[in-house]
């Protein structure tokens, strides 16, 4: 039997970071013991390098992207980008430091009591025992009711869309033929489909991204069977119930003293080129066969207005078509998106606010090849960063955020900037490598991404929209298009009033519900049904006009 002699590969020479103009002041002091031939061959191969360098940077860059489009992205924290968790673990292999200095998110561990809103309360008494009754414990004391009740949950599954089949007995005379039918109930009505339906279905389809055929074979597998035509037929007709309410949430997003933007790809299979030029009116362009979906959120204080906007229309056309509706004596908004000039107002005047994540994620892909200045950068912006946490854990105000990030963000960003200008002034980078590519897309956008630093409420990034257009991206996933351009306006309402509900922090399934059930209502005060106050519009109605 032969051995078998493995193979050995080369060592990896270590890595030596040379700039191209080192290289060639090299070249040009030995030039002077080479002939001109010789010189000439050298200076062709080290340019070679440079070009080699520069293009095996670019392509590995674009596998990075492509991995993360397939496989989605890792994580782009500082400690695991700059391997200061793998160090860590290195210096700990018992990990009992790191778990000691950080405790347990938020979240986690068992839902309490409270939690299920949405449950059923069944009040149970003691069997033997009431409130003053002695105590059969000691026989001396006696026993009166706690404050706060025992309490225990039980779960059952059941159909998202359950079904009631009312059996009403008949009687017929014998001798004249009349038949008898016992009355219905009153909750049964005239209606099969109870308003509580249309606010299931959108939640499944627009909420949690089940596609309408999902839907379907879920409840004809619980035995309640709900065709996929009779879903969209439901959804439609809560739709227009809930138009005045996106209308209005609409009017009062433009008034709104920020707004973010941006957009998904969509697909709408019949759209025509006379609806596509109705909607692009004059601007039409002869070239642009995409479909969007645009997330706006707007923010003032605490409360976030979402809303979504499927068609061909870019995202800045769509922000245009909001602020129309803004008020004459506003003040700009400060508008937050990336630097796509899709994503820009054309016709209204903002404070343009541009999106540290974005910026910062260029950094992060070419952390392998040039990690001593991305680590610069990174911690630089992950201390302003803490500095942004910390003014909301505060509970600052815009203009006491804006003071805190003036006087202690403000050196970091400078520092930052100057640290920019000498890379390029002392030719320690090449302005056409990544790095470089990087650095000059940060300083373009200098301006627009240190607004946070001149106005009060600028945010340092575009993350919460990018985070609401996830809603639509699960649609994407799932159903993977819209029929039609109704078909996208009814997505578009559906998502806008649950995302807002969710940010909200109330319960969108009993908004919905409430929508549908005080419709004509909803209709003549809209301002009174959103989902941060429609709770007190239905308190009123169940107390009833005052006497």
């Amino acid at each position: 039997m032969s051995r078998k002699h493995k193979h050995h590969r080369p060592r990896k020479p270590p890595v030596l970071k040379v700039s191209q103009e080192e290289l060639t002041a090299i070249v040009t002091k030995a030039e002077t013991a080479l002939s001109a031939e010789e010189s000439g061959k050298l200076k062709a191969a080290i340019a070679l390098i440079g070009f080699l360098r520069t293009e095996i940077d670019a392509k590995t860059l674009s596998v990075q992207r492509f991995q993360r489009m397939i496989f989605g992205a890792a994580t782009e924290k500082t400690e695991t980008v700059l391997g200061e968790a793998q160090e860590e673990a290195a210096a700990d292999p018992t990990g009992k430091g790191s778990r000691a200095k950080r405790p347990g998110g938020a979240g986690h561990g068992r839902n309490a009591a409270s939690a299920y809103t949405g449950a059923r309360r069944v009040k149970i008494t003691h069997p033997t025992l009431s409130g003053g009754d002695s105590c059969p414990g000691c026989s001396q004391g006696k026993v009166y009711p706690c404050a706060e009740a025992a309490q225990a949950v039980r779960i059952e599954a059941m159909a998202p869309l359950s079904a009631t089949v009312y059996e009403r007995d008949r009687l017929r005379c014998n001798l004249c033929g009349e038949v008898y039918t016992a009355p219905a109930p009153a909750e049964v009505g005239e209606q099969k489909y109870d308003e509580t339906v249309p606010a299931m279905i959108g939640m499944l389809k627009y909420g949690a991204g089940l596609p309408f055929n999902r839907i379907e074979r879920l409840q004809s597998g619980m035995g309640v069977p709900l065709p996929a035509a009779t879903q969209w037929d439901l959804v439609k007709a809560g739709a227009e119930q809930y138009v005045p309410v996106h209308e209005e949430l609409i009017r009062q997003a433009a008034q709104d003293a920020l707004v973010h933007n941006d957009d998904t790809t969509m697909k709408i299979l019949h759209l025509t080129r006379e609806q596509r030029a109705a909607a692009l009116g004059n601007d039409a362009e002869e070239s642009r066969t995409g479909v969007f979906t645009s997330g706006i959120v707007a923010v003032t204080g605490g409360r976030k207005i979402v809303l979504f906007f499927t068609g061909v229309r870019h995202a800045g056309e769509n922000l245009d078509e909001v602020l129309r509706r803004r008020a004459a004596g506003l003040p700009p908004p400060i508008h937050m998106c990336d630097a796509l000039a899709a994503n820009e107002s054309k016709e209204f005047e903002t404070l343009l606010a541009r999106c540290l994540a974005h910026s910062r994620r260029r950094y992060v892909e070419i952390a392998e090849s040039f990690p001593d200045e991305v680590r610069f950068v990174l911690e630089t912006l992950r201390e302003v960063y803490r500095i942004d946490a910390d003014a909301h854990k505060q509970g600052l105000s815009a203009e006491q955020r804006l003071q805190l990030h003036q006087k202690q963000s403000g050196p970091l960003m400078d520092r930052l900037g100057e640290w920019m200008q000498e890379q390029f002034a002392e030719r320690r980078v090449e302005p056409n490598s990544t790095l470089g590519e990087a650095i000059q897309y940060m300083t373009k956008h200098w301006s627009a991404l240190t607004l946070f630093l001149r106005a009060a409420g600028a945010p340092l990034d575009n993350n919460v929209c990018e985070r609401v257009l996830k809603k639509a991206i699960l649609h994407r996933k799932n159903s993977l298009f819209y029929k039609t351009l109704n078909g996208a306006r009814v997505g578009d309402i559906f998502m806008s009033l649950i995302h807002t509900a969710e940010l909200a922090g109330v319960d969108v399934f009993d908004y919905l519900v409430a929508l549908s059930r005080h419709a004509s209502d909803a209709a003549e005060r809209p301002g009174q049904w959103l989902p941060w106050n429609y709770r007190e519009s239905l308190a009123s109605l169940s107390r009833g006009p005052p006497a």
